[in-house]
């Protein structure tokens, strides 16, 4: 029963370091995104304070979940430092528990947190970062369409068409790339000569052709028509458009499995996405690997001295499995490696590592 009563304590305890430091991290982030967007904003009329935060704080929840196992990892470092230093970890281990037994509950609770991060925490991340990106299509959509041609976009897409090819440039992309804001488009002939340019608030995707609205167009000797509406032809599919505008990040995870199989079906490449489900699945896992880690610099007695060393020693190893995350996730997207073996190996890697320096702390 004390037993019991301990072990609750200490995930208690877990729990609360850890939100303590996810709650930081959000708060931070959400005031950092916050001052740059009123930045941007600062010269946009008619574009309200409530706005901007509204914007900020919907894409804020993707840009943390990626920082969720390092959350863990500082958080169960708070919690087994502040436990040592108060010798509450000396009374457990004076009342016959082993190292074993009072990581076990952190280690369950992470992967509890893990299992919510990714079946519930990132399909409303998703669908949150989808409401922020149509809110920034608003607040930035008509000063793009006005300004002069710029290559500051961050999609591109070359398609072709019964006259010739044309490039796609757009500045924001919603539903999957369905729907893009700031469009600019340069049209050629079957010879490859330049034809027109046209430059559009927005352009949404319709079987056969783009949409694209309050557009102008710029042809060769002619003077500018518009703004007004303009049907681009185009043979892509939704699944192909995906493939160019959409990122596996805006994928929610229910609907990975049902993405990559239609992509693979229609022989496109998805090897980022299956990346991306394997590394959703893997999340739980990852999150428990943070906290061996963090246990097995966390626990030395602080009459013993060296605790800045060992803490300096799990913000570097958290940065090395950071690094080797990035570096298999390179290789997986460029088919040198399996997905599978790219989502699991960093979580293998740092389970065991934090595994055996316990053990030879431990037992020797």
């Amino acid at each position: 029963m004390r037993g019991r009563t301990l072990q609750r304590y200490f995930a208690w305890r877990f729990v609360g370091a850890v939100m303590a430091v996810f709650a930081s991290v959000f708060l931070l982030v959400a005031m950092i995104d916050y001052v740059e967007l009123m930045r941007r904003t600062a010269d946009l009329p008619n574009v309200s304070a409530w706005t901007v935060a509204e914007t900020s704080f919907l894409r804020v929840p993707q840009i943390t979940e990626r920082v969720m196992p390092f959350s863990v990892l500082i958080g169960a470092m708070i919690c087994y430092l502040s436990l040592s230093r108060r010798l509450e970890l000396v009374v457990a281990r004076s009342a016959g528990m082993s190292v074993w037994q009072f990581i076990m509950p952190a280690v369950l609770v992470a992967l509890l947190l893990g299992l919510v991060a990714t079946f519930v925490y990132n399909p409303i991340s998703a669908s949150l970062d989808e409401q922020s990106k149509r809110l920034e299509t608003q607040i930035f959509g008509e000063k793009v369409s006005n300004s002069a041609f710029s290559t500051g976009g961050s999609f591109w897409m070359t398609q072709r068409n019964k006259s010739g090819h044309s490039i796609l440039n757009a500045t924001t992309s919603l539903q999957q790339g369905s729907v893009l804001g700031g469009v600019t488009t340069l049209q050629f002939d079957a010879a490859g000569r330049f034809v027109e340019r046209v430059e559009a608030r927005r352009a949404i995707l319709e079987p056969g052709h783009w949409r694209l609205q309050d557009a102008r167009i710029y042809s060769i000797n002619a003077a500018p028509v518009g703004p007004g509406e303009y049907l681009l032809d185009t043979t892509l599919t939704p699944e192909q458009v995906r493939e160019s505008f959409a990122t596996p990040e805006t994928v929610a995870f229910w609907n990975l499995p049902d993405y990559i199989e239609r992509a693979e079906h229609l022989g496109l490449a998805a090897a980022a996405y299956r990346l991306h489900y394997q590394k959703l699945l893997a999340r739980p896992f990852l999150l428990a690997a943070m906290v061996f880690l963090a246990a097995a610099v966390s626990l030395r007695f602080f009459r013993l001295g060296g605790i800045q060393k060992m803490v300096l020693g799990g913000v570097f190893a958290g940065f090395l499995l950071y690094v080797l995350s990035k570096v298999v996730d390179d290789l997986s997207k460029a088919d040198l490696m399996h997905p599978v073996a790219a989502a699991w190996l960093p979580v293998l890697v740092g389970g065991l590592t934090g595994f055996v320096a316990l053990l030879y702390q431990e037992d020797g």
